[in-house]
């Protein structure tokens, strides 16, 4: 597999020697590859190349090497699961010794940069993705939803919280809508403190500071930091409201004395706090048809006010305030 992506026999046994220490001095890995340090530097330069491994932000001279579930599933997003990417996994968990500090987080600078480690990130994700997600992108190409079906089509599970103003963005709805096609479990709220993307709990990506000159970001590996992080998602999670949407602008048939998949459509993105006239806008339906609508729901759960029909909305099942 690692020659699939060009790599020559001396580039994939420093590969596998990194692999199997997680870190290491230029010096060391020339000495135990037998080959002049200018040498060893050329080669770990190719391998940076291929996302396959990085410097450490805190040592000069010091390599890491990327967990190769993540670096080759990103490489190769399509020749999944391969033997030697096994092989190459367990002897990662086998043999690399306790990263030292200054290997748990990375700091990546360059909107390519920073693009190539978000996405190697999600292409790599073999259980979970968990994110939060701002209006406005850091560094995020295209290629993310390629990245979603990806992860989706291999059976990994997907938690996303975004803001409000994604939702009311031009063609958010229908990206949103593709999402929870997906089964990928979508929250709404007015702002995410940050934007941030978590694989596997084991990974994370949280951008710097929008005022610099270009953008950076933090790559946190296993540690208390990656737990706190953790923690501001579940909590984020567990405050946002639940998005459903079936069919963006199609309209579905009323149900005698039930609410139908518009109407549940209309009363989601009422709880995720669009007015009338972005739910109107955003589903393509005229203004007093979704009033029409919402006065119907309140007839249905006997109710005289909207903030008695969000909590009947609860209480009937016609939305889900918690779900794991």
């Amino acid at each position: 597999m690692l020659g699939a992506i060009g790599l020559d026999d001396v580039q994939k046994s420093a590969y596998r020697v990194l692999v199997g220490l997680g870190a290491a001095e230029v010096g060391d890995l020339s000495h135990r590859l037998g080959l002049p340090e200018d040498d060893t530097g050329r080669v770990l330069r190719r391998l940076e190349d291929h996302g396959l491994v990085a410097r450490s932000s805190a040592r000069p001279g010091r390599w890491v090497a990327a967990p190769p579930g993540a670096a080759l599933s990103a490489l190769l997003t399509r020749q999944r699961h391969g033997l030697e990417q096994a092989a190459l996994a367990a002897e990662f968990r086998a043999e690399a010794t306790e990263p030292a500090v200054h290997d748990l987080i990375e700091v990546v600078t360059g909107a390519g940069a920073v693009a190539q480690r978000f996405l190697r990130l999600w292409f790599g994700a073999q259980r979970e993705v968990c994110a939060l997600v701002t209006d406005r992108p850091v560094a995020v190409t295209a290629a993310e939803n390629e990245a979603e079906e990806d992860g989706a089509g291999r059976g990994v599970a997907y938690r996303v919280v975004v803001e409000r103003d994604v939702v009311t963005a031009a063609g958010g709805l229908t990206e949103l809508a593709a999402a929870l096609g997906r089964n990928e479990q979508v929250r709404v709220v007015d702002r995410v403190p940050t934007k941030l993307v978590v694989a596997d709990r084991s990974t994370a990506l949280v951008p710097l500071t929008r005022r610099l000159a270009e953008p950076a970001a933090l790559v946190v590996h296993a540690s208390g930091l990656l737990e706190s992080l953790m923690g501001l998602f579940e909590q984020v999670w567990r405050q946002a409201m639940p998005l459903r949407l079936e069919g963006v602008g199609r309209l579905v048939e009323e149900a005698p004395g039930q609410p139908d998949g518009t109407d549940l459509q209309i009363l989601s993105l009422l709880l995720a706090g669009l007015t009338d006239a972005s739910v109107a806008k955003q589903l393509d339906l005229g203004l007093r048809t979704v009033q029409r609508r919402v006065r119907r729901l309140m007839e249905i759960a006997g109710v005289t006010t909207r903030l008695q029909l969000g909590w009947q909305a609860y209480e009937r099942g016609w939305v889900s305030r918690v779900r794991a």
